[in-house]
């Protein structure tokens, strides 16, 4: 992002443009975005000579096509986990468990009559809350651009093309709502980069992390909820409640680190409280891990997704047994098992010391086991092994906890280990979906000199602009004006001036002497037309023509579509006529001149 556009805190200053970032900045996230560009175009390129290779039947080099397609894709694989690689801008000695960003659907640029620059920086925009901004800014002027000049019962012909975030597999499609799905696939995107780059060491941190991962789910459940027959495998139903259930996971990972931070006590109930939200971050990745498994998702998800999901799962249940040994240890006495302990009754177990030792003991055993199935997951994953500080993570707690194991075992101990019960799992703070809210991004239409929206948009048929010449007469211009903004002829007087010079019942004036005044007031045209000299006056006028009833039919069903932001207008008046349209503020009466 430019600097002289925005200060160093990302928001944009008043008036500025919004612009995207530089795409010539050596930065390591931009090399990445070049990456993912280039291999996004190659995938392009070996689909083309592969349906080709099929069409023509020839085997081998199908075979050979393929195999090249299968080689990219597991390139662009690779960089959806080298995003967690990339340096962040803050120091610290607190190690935390990375966390799943998502990247940002490609795109080529659009031929469009009328250039419109937000699209161009669109496409780069920086990874703060000015990107997100001009991103919001850019779905909302497409509500314009959608009402303007794309009727919903014929297709212009503008193809709008994107890349598959995953996978990179190109989409093209001609509804202007794929272009919107995909911006707002984008935005939460975004959402997942900013949330994952958050230092997590401290308290602040962490809440915008929780802020982050929390919008980003509200985004894919909002396109979930609104958005149908995607052309995309990305922003399909299936994967979409993946992604959303993925960033509550991370939220509430989010929290246990937030727990962990604030607790600085060793209290029996502090440490039961860390085990049962622990417990709870397990069995969110457990739900994200079976949805990851679904027939559809299975061969789509990144193998290096589903196993860091998997090593989470696994890591935070064997964390929730630590904890709860911890706690049996320096005695407690709450009821957070899932079922009652077999043996003894638990108020018996906790207040013998060495039955608690036992049953601490095989808490730990079971932490134990569950960190090295982490560490062997973990292994099994080229990619996963390259981040250095997983693996770190994962050696130190496994080394705590079999430290603790050996601090509780003794020599003469030889009755077999007891399987550790289920913890309850719970959590003080349940995260919460929040919906983008796109009224924060006020936009001005771009294409407002073309007339209001209400009156001068793509669902009316219009003439061809007409000039008229107006000659006063003693009875005055003969015709009757009426509402504003335009304002619309609403009678002509039969062998009056303004019948003989053509003017029709139903014309709307939108330019007096040359004046535009499609946005003029009842009032300021009245002005201008009395103003004239006794030459007349010149007017231009356009006349729309109704529709016929199947085409308005086919105006409320699209097979593509996304509710209307609440910031924007919504139509509701019948078109069955000229005297059906929104006229602005329509008098009570109408005026004669």
């Amino acid at each position: 992002m430019s600097s002289s556009l925005y200060p160093p805190d990302g928001r944009a200053e008043v008036g500025a443009r919004p612009e995207g970032c530089d795409p010539f900045a050596q930065t390591q996230r931009s090399k990445l975005q070049h990456r993912r560009a280039r291999i996004n175009q190659q995938i392009n390129k070996e689909m083309r000579m592969r349906a080709g290779a099929t069409v023509f039947s020839v085997l081998l080099q199908f075979t050979l096509m393929h195999q090249h397609f299968c080689l990219l894709g597991l390139t662009c694989e690779g960089l959806h986990t080298d995003t967690l690689t990339v340096p962040m801008c803050f120091h610290s000695e607190a190690v935390n468990v990375p966390m799943i960003p998502l990247g940002l659907k490609e795109t080529k640029e659009v031929d469009f009559t009328v250039s419109i620059q937000v699209m161009t920086a669109m496409r780069t925009p920086s990874r703060n809350q000015a990107g997100l901004e001009l991103l919001m800014e850019y779905y909302n002027q497409l509500y314009y651009l959608d009402q303007r000049f794309f009727p919903a019962h014929r297709n212009l012909g503008v193809q709008f093309h994107w890349y598959d975030s995953l996978t990179g597999v190109p989409s093209c499609q001609r509804a202007l709502a794929f272009e919107k799905g995909s911006v707002l696939f984008n935005i939460g995107a975004l959402y997942t980069q900013i949330g994952a780059r958050q230092d997590r060491s401290a308290t602040c941190g962490i809440d915008r992390a929780i802020d982050a991962f929390q919008r980003a789910a509200g985004a894919f459940n909002y396109l979930k909820e609104n958005f149908s027959n995607a052309p995309s495998l990305d922003m399909s139903c299936p994967s979409l409640c993946m992604l959303v259930r993925l960033m509550v996971a991370q939220v509430q990972e989010c929290v246990f680190e937030h727990v962990t931070l604030t607790t600085q006590d060793t209290h029996f109930t502090s440490q039961l409280c860390l085990a049962q939200e622990a417990a709870r971050v397990s069995d969110v990745y457990l739900l994200v891990q079976q949805t990851m498994t679904q027939p559809l998702m299975k061969d789509y998800v990144p193998f290096s997704w589903a196993s860091m999901v998997q090593v989470k799962s696994e890591h935070f249940r064997a964390l929730s047994h630590y904890y709860a040994a911890a706690a049996l240890c320096d005695h407690a006495y709450l009821q957070f098992y899932v079922n009652v302990p077999a043996g003894p009754p638990l108020c018996q177990v906790l207040q013998d010391p060495e039955k608690r030792r036992k049953l601490g003991k095989a808490h730990l055993r079971c932490a134990v086991i569950r960190h090295e199935e982490a560490l062997r997951v973990h292994s099994l994953c080229k990619i996963l092994r390259k981040m250095d500080i997983l693996q770190d993570v994962l050696s130190l707690t496994h080394k705590r906890s079999l430290d603790k194991y050996s601090e509780l075992d003794r020599e003469d101990d030889f009755d077999e280990t007891a399987e550790a019960p289920e913890i309850q799992s719970h959590t003080h703070r349940k995260p919460d979906i929040t919906p983008p809210n796109f009224s924060t991004v006020q936009v001005t239409d771009i294409f407002q000199r073309l007339g209001p929206l209400s009156v001068f948009c793509a669902r009316a048929r219009w003439g061809p602009v007409r000039l008229i010449c107006l000659q006063r007469r003693e009875g005055g211009l003969g015709l009757t004006l009426r509402g504003d903004s335009p304002v619309l002829v609403a009678g002509v007087i039969p062998g009056g001036c303004a019948e003989e010079a053509g003017l029709r019942e139903g014309d709307y004036i939108v330019a007096v002497d040359g004046q535009d005044c499609k946005w003029a007031k009842h009032g300021e045209v009245v002005h201008m037309l009395k103003s004239c000299s006794d030459k007349g006056v010149e007017i231009s006028v356009v006349t729309l023509h109704s529709h016929d009833m199947q085409v308005r039919k086919g105006i409320w069903v699209c097979v593509f579509w996304l509710p209307v932001v609440g910031c924007m207008y919504t139509f509701t008046k019948r078109i069955g006529s000229t005297f059906s349209l929104s006229f602005g503020s329509i008098r009570d009466t109408e005026a004669m001149y």
